[in-house]
């Protein structure tokens, strides 16, 4: 049963396992779907989906395999509504009418409901038996009974209004980040350490020592775990990059929060990096490459932001950046393989869809340095590749450039 929606699940690359499936199975057979295509929504996903961040792509599932079966679903279920919303005027019970009514504890009453569902085929109103309005039935709205239950109101709304208004696109992984998502994101980092003075009570082994002395107290302390990395973060400012300054203001809030990292430094350069590096956008404060590189450890990490896109004589012809610097005497790409030389550990993040880059600047310059697009998926592959290494992505032909 269901085993088509299994597949549909699937082609939207989410990632439901067997043991998953069969859980749902279980829970279906036990009726914790409540009997209702909004139970099974709800029952499904919580199962079935391991991140909010694959949301989106069930509501859109959900959508495409039940939109029909829900669309018949809804037009019976407006009409009741409608009848249930505009109940006939209900009859005025005399005194002893009322009293002749006899209440009805809750069970009993949720047994003659179903009762009455099973059986009722039309509208009723103003009766006294059937699910209708305006009556004395137990069942209904807008009648008289002194124990009955209410029947309409409430307004929720369904599974399919849910799935389709897909309100958890927020959550996908392909969006421009907020600084939540790259604060959460840069924490892959982390390396953690003890040092300093033993200020930092160790429960643990206070405990253990405490035990073994026979429950005299045996106080420990240890140095605190401190986060040990050390980022270096390099921006590019200006020029094509100006459609992308608020994107860079929540780059470098959330990079540069206290305590995040061990160390962090940041410097802005325009297109490429050259013979310096800049403390302010406005170029005001030069820090020479050499001197850069000559105090920093080989396992800071090294972070570059910047659309690498540029005129190809800037990046590879020596002395391209004469505008900048009148003694510059070596290619761009030379002072970019330098510094990616130094640092064991560099990942470059480009704001520009990747449908952009091959053709351009950008093919050289991912030969240098592993570059992933500036999206959750993305600097959540850079950190991966900042922490563990391995093989930098290709981008499209960078042999074109070495001539």
């Amino acid at each position: 049963m269901f085993i088509d929606f299994l597949f549909t699940l699937r082609a939207h690359k989410l990632n439901v396992s067997t043991h998953e499936w069969m859980t749902l199975m279980e829970a279906l057979a036990k009726g914790l779907h409540d009997s209702s295509l909004d139970g099974f929504y709800r029952l499904c996903r919580t199962i079935c989906i391991k991140d909010v961040a694959q949301y989106d792509a069930y509501d859109q599932a959900f959508a495409e395999y039940f939109r029909d079966v829900a669309r018949d679903a809804a037009a019976m279920t407006q009409q009741l509504q409608d009848w249930l919303n505009n109940p006939a005027l209900r009859n005025q019970l005399t005194d002893e009418q009322r009293a002749a009514l006899q209440g009805l504890d809750i069970e009993k009453l949720r047994e003659l409901f179903e009762q009455r569902l099973r059986e009722q085929k039309e509208r009723h109103d103003r009766g006294n038996r059937w699910i209708g309005t305006g009556g004395s039935s137990p069942f209904g709205s807008g009648g008289e009974h002194p124990t009955g239950l209410r029947i309409g109101g409430g307004g929720g709304r369904s599974a399919m209004q849910v799935a389709d208004e897909r309100r958890f696109r927020e959550y996908r992984k392909d969006v421009i980040l907020d600084v939540r998502q790259i604060d959460v994101a840069l924490r892959g980092l982390r390396r953690l350490g003890r040092e300093g003075a033993e200020e930092e009570l160790d429960l643990d082994e206070t405990v253990d020592k405490t035990c073994k002395n026979a429950g005299e107290i045996d106080v420990v302390f240890r140095p605190p775990r401190r986060n040990r990395v050390k980022v270096i973060l390099l921006m590019d400012v200006g020029g094509s990059m100006d459609p992308h300054s608020d994107l860079m203001s929540r780059i470098f809030t959330a990079a540069s929060r206290s305590g995040r990292f061990a160390k962090f430094r940041s410097y802005y350069f325009h297109n490429c990096i050259y013979q310096a590096v800049y403390e302010d956008a406005l170029f005001r404060k030069p820090v020479p490459v050499a001197d850069l590189l000559g105090n920093s450890d080989r396992d800071e990490k090294l972070v570059i932001v910047g659309d690498a896109l540029m005129h190809p004589a800037e990046l590879l012809e020596p002395g391209g950046a004469s505008y900048y610097y009148s003694n510059n005497r070596s290619t761009g790409l030379e002072w970019l393989r330098r510094l990616g030389a130094h640092f064991r550990s560099a990942a470059w993040l480009n704001p520009e869809p990747e449908r952009y880059w091959p053709g351009t600047t950008i093919e050289p310059i991912a030969s240098v340095f592993g570059m992933w697009q500036l999206s959750l998926d993305g600097i959540n592959a850079a950190v991966r590749h900042l922490v563990r290494g391995g093989p930098k992505p290709v981008v499209g032909n960078p042999a074109r450039w070495s001539g």
